[in-house]
């Protein structure tokens, strides 16, 4: 489960967060659109632990360690490979070896990067570097994923795999809160939706089928009043 509490945060005079609450429950994805400066990005970090709100809590059952974030930065050694990055990850997260070993083979299977797993990060496109940051934060296998834009710089392949892996995960009860300027991506995704501005959700409520063009109408009349 994840819980946010009268979340409050500001920088400066900008409110980045202004009383934003909202709980799901395990196999729930929230998708969060909202204009750049809205505060979806700080939200995200609040939630991850990498800031402490002015107020509020949010609370993630197994805290940190439960958590997969893909954020702006990869958070990737560049000098060392594929294989040793997600090696080093999973034993900051404690994974037995089989596990590691089993879990490694299988993200580098499913995201295109065998070929490139003993290749050093540094020599590696940006889309690859994007594959490698998604195997990177599902390697531990967390309960809470946590997305900022992580569609940034994907293929269609490789789009197209983030999101099956994505449905199994909430399908086997991990919660998502999903950040993304693109409707379509994330509509696909959510079981509950919301709109950010200026630091707060306008509107939160389930997708309860709604498709992409209804979900971008009622983004637009929420958030821009057009």
């Amino acid at each position: 489960m994840l819980l946010a509490e009268g979340l409050r945060h500001a920088f400066g005079a900008v409110h980045a967060l202004d009383d934003v609450s909202f709980t799901l429950q395990p196999g729930q994805t929230l998708a969060v659109f909202g204009p750049n400066g809205a505060g979806k990005t700080t939200l995200l970090k609040v939630l991850a632990g990498l800031i402490r709100p002015r107020a509020g809590r949010a609370q993630i059952d197994g805290g940190r360690r439960a958590v997969g974030w893909i954020g702006h930065q990869p958070q990737l050694y560049a000098h060392l490979t594929v294989r040793e990055n997600l090696r080093f990850w999973g034993s900051l997260y404690d994974v037995p070896r089989a596990d590691l070993e089993r879990r490694e083979a299988d993200l580098l299977s499913r995201l295109g990067l065998n070929e490139h797993a003993d290749r050093s990060v540094r020599a590696l496109s940006r889309g690859l570097v994007q594959r490698v940051a998604i195997a990177r934060a599902l390697i531990h296998d967390p309960r809470v994923l946590l997305l900022d834009e992580p569609f940034t710089g994907l293929d269609r392949t490789a789009a197209e795999e983030f999101r099956r892996l994505l449905a199994e995960q909430a399908a086997g009860g991990r919660v998502t809160v999903l950040v993304t300027h693109n409707v379509e991506e994330g509509t696909e995704l959510a079981t509950d939706v919301a709109f950010m501005r200026a630091g707060r959700f306008v509107q939160r409520a389930p997708r309860q089928g709604r498709g992409a063009a209804e979900i971008a109408d009622a983004y637009r009349r929420a958030v821009t009043g057009a």
